[in-house]
């Protein structure tokens, strides 16, 4: 098979994901570093929905929630690069009014099924419980109103009032419970894709996301109304883009739990991504 121009790429649509896809976003950044930006046409889209267009074969790659790696079969994934947090994250939360003990039902945004697989496992594991799941509108009031608990991520859990509610961060019970960082997303490749430079410009829109990371943080400032010194730390100390060996043992080590729990068909090994040979 030839390989496909341009490069059908999507994109979680929340605030995490721009330092990767920065250079996606804005071409210019990618001719001017010599990149043929003509050859991606990306598409911003809920955790969810990527998902099940990378099964569809629609996407030949995007910013998958990892669990997904597990359901879809034949992806490989781009190395190095990805979405994850080594203590707090501040953008997927469990919210309470009571303890992860006492808590038997949890409203959840099922955007991302990477998130409640891991409260599943959190909670499991760390605290002895298995409430109800209950798919809801994220609105943590209403969702608090029905339930005990809600799961709330990306954009609106930075919104989240520390103050009112229990706050409960996913990634850093995580890293309690396993001590390794966790990994919420990454660049997966679909196994029909045989676009021989699918590393190279993905490296270099993140390349330009952090050479532009103060743009990044002024324009993520404006979008979502909180301050840039708080998109700042978010951007720079919870979130981290780069993943080395530590990262790909924590995404291992949830696969490993997450077929224990029978929340995954099963327990494959995921490759690393590698250009095709030439035909």
């Amino acid at each position: 098979m030839s390989a496909s121009f341009p490069l059908r790429v999507g994109v979680v649509h929340y605030l995490n994901a721009w330092p990767l896809a920065w250079g996606l976003w804005h071409p210019e950044r990618l001719r001017a570093a010599g990149r043929a930006a003509g050859e991606v046409a990306a598409e911003d889209l809920s955790p969810a929905a990527l998902a099940d267009r990378l099964r569809a074969g629609t996407l030949d790659v995007g910013l998958l929630p990892t669990i997904e790696l597990q359901r879809i079969p034949g992806l490989s994934i781009v190395p190095g690069l990805g979405i994850a947090a080594t203590e707090e994250v501040r953008s997927v939360l469990l919210v309470s009014h009571c303890a992860p003990r006492e808590i038997g039902s949890v409203a959840v945004d099922e955007n991302s099924r990477t998130s409640v697989a891991l409260l599943r496992l959190v909670l499991a594991e760390r605290h002895g419980v298995s409430p109800r799941f209950f798919p809801a509108a994220p609105r943590v009031e209403e969702m608090l109103d029905a339930h005990d608990a809600a799961l709330v991520i990306g954009d609106p859990a930075l919104h989240v009032d520390r103050a009112r509610y229990r706050v409960t961060d996913l990634a850093a019970e995580w890293k309690a419970l396993t001590g390794l960082p966790f990994v919420f997303a990454v660049w997966a490749v679909a196994p029909s894709c045989r676009h021989p430079r699918v590393a190279d410009l993905l490296t270099a829109s993140y390349e330009s996301g952090r050479a532009d990371l103060e743009r990044i943080v002024v324009e993520a400032s404006d979008a979502s109304g909180l301050s840039a010194e708080v998109m700042r730390t978010y951007f720079t100390a919870n979130l981290r883009y780069e993943l080395g060996l530590s990262e790909l043992a924590g995404i291992a080590e949830f696969h490993r739990r997450a077929a224990r729990h029978d929340l995954t068909p099963g327990l494959a090994e995921v490759p690393l991504w590698r250009p095709p040979s030439p035909a």
